[in-house]
């Protein structure tokens, strides 16, 4: 199994983890294809031009763990991508 291939299982297990970073889900998204827009402050958002998709959150401070509440939004996101299709 691929190392991206791990980092999405890790994304879509049930209950989500509590321990994913921003920096994992930035390598996950890229990967399927969504582009990094830094805003503001800790403003990020994440362009997919193909499927039409943004999604907007807050970089995590002062450490870089995801809340639960990002995780869950990421895999609704995600089951659209599901066995690495873009």
């Amino acid at each position: 199994m691929a190392k991206i291939d791990k980092l999405y299982e890790r994304f879509i297990k049930t209950p989500p983890l509590k321990d994913l970073t921003f920096d994992e889900l930035q390598v996950l998204l890229e990967h399927f294809g969504f582009e990094k827009i830094e805003g503001s402050g800790s403003r990020v958002k994440f362009i997919h031009r193909q499927k039409e998709l943004t999604i907007f959150l807050h970089k995590p401070h002062p450490s870089n763990i995801l809340k639960i509440y990002i995780i869950k939004q990421i895999q609704e996101i995600l089951k659209g991508f599901k066995d690495g299709n873009t």
